[in-house]
């Protein structure tokens, strides 16, 4: 993926009057401005942003929406496991809790945890890529060598052993997860920096005295930020699977309310044998539902950053 497929515009003649930072800011916004237009041509796209506005308004208003006391286990409103009905649509849990509402509780933490970890591990991704990809000798050598070592490691397993050795918190399952999913961003962000330091104007800063950190900051960052807010879509999907799982596996906080605590929960009523199918499958639709729309999003940013990829619209 380059940042070649998106023409710089050439200043006008009243831009060329202008200074500097003005000429900067007026480029930035038809940048975004063509960005939009190209990004609303992707129907898939606009679905997927469609969804994690409705989403992220869902967590936001929580409170509003179910109420703040809906997570009590002694003022349950309802009884153990019954069954959908006008009262609670998508029934209630072994302690009489809405489902709803526990689903409706667990958008805020499914969705901190995959932004917040997602976060965590493209920031150490693009740290290594650039690093790895403007040094030459043992400093790249060393740190692609501990990437490959993350590669080739099963993610899941170094993100089970890292949080059962940790307290179980929210924050342990984020740093699990970050720490243990950079290595492929890591990849990416280096290839590109390659690529990026090629050019003759990266050969130009350094004639004209630029360092190291002055060329990897403002020359070779700008131009691997739009790969990075691509792979960021993508990796918040795979990030909040993790996160399902290791709730699910009994390795989160278990305070908190979060989708896959939930098929946990779901698992110890036994409402696996029982088949109460309002217990499991919410959650487990939400997990996929939030998880494809991000990939929406990923794929439509992908295509719009690069129309070579060819992706469907």
């Amino acid at each position: 993926m380059t940042t070649e497929s998106m023409p710089t515009p050439t200043p006008t003649k009243a831009e060329a009057t202008q200074n500097p930072r003005a000429l900067a800011r007026a480029r930035k916004r038809r940048s975004m401005a063509r960005f939009w237009r190209e990004y609303r041509s992707h129907r898939s796209g606009l679905w997927g942003l469609a969804a994690l506005v409705l989403i992220a308004l869902v967590a936001l208003f929580a409170p509003q929406l179910v109420g703040s006391d809906s997570q009590s286990v002694t003022g349950a409103p309802g009884g153990a496991l019954e069954s959908p009905s006008s009262e609670f649509p998508l029934g209630t849990d072994q302690f009489g809790r809405s489902v709803l509402a526990l689903l409706v509780w667990g958008t805020r933490v499914s969705l901190t945890v995959g932004l917040l970890a997602a976060f965590l591990c493209v920031a150490i991704g693009t740290v290594v890529g650039i690093v790895a990809g403007h040094f030459h000798g043992w400093y790249s050598t060393v740190l692609m060598r501990i990437t490959d070592w993350f590669l080739v490691m099963p993610t899941l397993v170094l993100a089970i052993a890292l949080a059962t050795v940790m307290d179980r918190s929210m924050w342990t399952v984020i740093i699990a997860i970050g720490v243990t999913t950079w290595p492929t961003t890591a990849r990416l962000v280096r290839a590109q920096t390659l690529a990026v330091e090629s050019r003759p104007y990266i050969e130009r800063a350094r004639a004209l005295g630029g360092g190291h950190g002055h060329i990897m900051v403002r020359h070779v960052l700008p131009n691997v930020m739009p790969l990075v807010l691509a792979q960021t879509t993508l990796v918040i999907s795979s990030a909040i699977l993790t996160e399902a799982t290791l709730a699910f596996l009994g390795l989160s906080d278990p305070t908190t309310t979060s989708w896959g605590g939930m098929l946990q929960d779901a698992r110890e009523a036994g409402a696996v044998s029982a088949g109460d199918w309002w217990y499991l499958a919410p959650p487990g639709i939400a997990i996929a539902l939030v998880a494809l729309a991000f990939t929406l999003c990923g794929r439509a940013i992908e295509s719009v950053l690069n129309p070579k990829l060819g992706v469907a619209r």
